[in-house]
């Protein structure tokens, strides 16, 4: 019997992070990924997409990724998905002194490490 596979959404305004990290998921693993590059795309490819795991950069015009995230956590539909930050305003040094977190998000810092948001995904996702 074939496994559904996992979809995650990747919402960054810099479309090389979004394409780097939906080509390692989608090529190296068992995921569909949809990537955005402004909130207001987000929401509507959530719409259709209804992602399991959702990454989302902090700093986007318009809607930053705090108020996307609180959109999504406001929503029936979205608020059980998880979202994980990928951000260039938290230093790898801080995320270590954090454990990683702020409030209840998990944050990974830029620049992108692949097996770092693998391993993420992973356990998110109970694989």
């Amino acid at each position: 019997m074939k496994t559904k596979k996992k979809r995650i959404l990747v919402v960054d305004d810099q479309a090389s992070d979004t394409q780097l990290v939906k080509t390692f998921l989608e090529r190296n693993n068992n995921y569909v990924v949809r990537d955005e590059h402004d909130a207001q795309a987000a929401i509507s490819a959530a719409e259709e997409f209804t992602p399991d795991l959702i990454l989302l950069d902090v700093l986007m015009p318009g809607m930053d990724g705090g108020e996307l995230a609180g959109y999504f956590q406001a929503s029936p539909k979205f608020k059980a998905v998880p979202i994980v930050f990928l951000t260039s305003v938290v230093t790898k040094e801080q995320m270590t002194m954090c454990g990683g977190r702020i409030g209840k998000y998990l944050f990974l810092s830029k620049p992108i490490v692949l097996t770092e948001v693998a391993a993420c995904v992973k356990a998110y996702l109970g694989e």
